[in-house]
């Protein structure tokens, strides 16, 4: 049975490494974290950086465990005005950004999340920053666990999930889901993310 339930904050180093084992063929992520040399330790070292400096401290990070308590995958979501104070969190992460990147490769992930975020809706809205799945765990029904439990928050509180997809099965499983194709986001590298938009299910 998978269980889902919110991240303490020492549960933000294992969500790291599940998402730095999930995002490791990413073509985006290789050209954001390149070559091979400790490049699972610097994926985990962007991946917590980035938990703690959004979605853990202006959404949620949830978690999918197994009986014993494993976790199998993680989302991890900001919540409506994440921008607030988000400079002051990311500078409080910059050690671990400097280990991930080095000090010219944080530019090109700059520019990376700003040329998404100028896709984002500008209405307040939920962000789904970042959701992987072990893989001893795909093919369980994991990911979609993770995704209703938050979707089915924001229908009760009537709130709009946001998100970006660069695969055609993940876009398949998020229309199932509620989700609607917006547009394509231009000038990614490896990549050409579809900007989707989640209205609250009626009740």
């Amino acid at each position: 049975m998978i269980s889902v339930t919110p991240a303490r904050s020492t549960d933000l180093a294992p969500a790291a490494t599940i998402l730095a084992e999930a995002f490791a063929q990413d073509p985006v992520m290789a050209a954001v974290v390149p070559g091979t040399r400790r490049r699972h330790e610097r994926l985990t070292d962007l991946f917590h950086g980035l938990l703690a400096s959004g979605p853990y401290a202006t959404g949620t990070v949830d978690l999918a465990r197994d009986a014993d308590g494993t976790i199998l995958g993680v989302a991890a979501w900001e919540g409506p005005h994440a921008e607030r104070g988000a400079l002051a969190r990311q500078a409080s992460e910059l050690p671990r950004f400097a280990r991930a990147l080095g000090w010219l490769g944080m530019p090109r992930a700059l520019s990376l999340l700003s040329r998404l975020a100028r896709h984002r809706p500008r209405a307040p809205h939920w962000y789904l920053a970042e959701i992987g799945v072990s893989a001893a765990a795909r093919g369980r029904g994991v990911g979609r666990a993770l995704l209703s439990a938050q979707l089915d928050t924001l229908d009760t509180t009537r709130q709009t999930a946001y998100l970006e997809s660069s695969t055609p099965d993940n876009r398949r499983l998020y229309r199932r889901l509620g989700f609607e194709e917006l547009s394509p986001i231009e000038g990614v590298p490896g990549a050409r993310p579809v900007a989707m938009l989640r209205l609250p299910a009626a009740r």
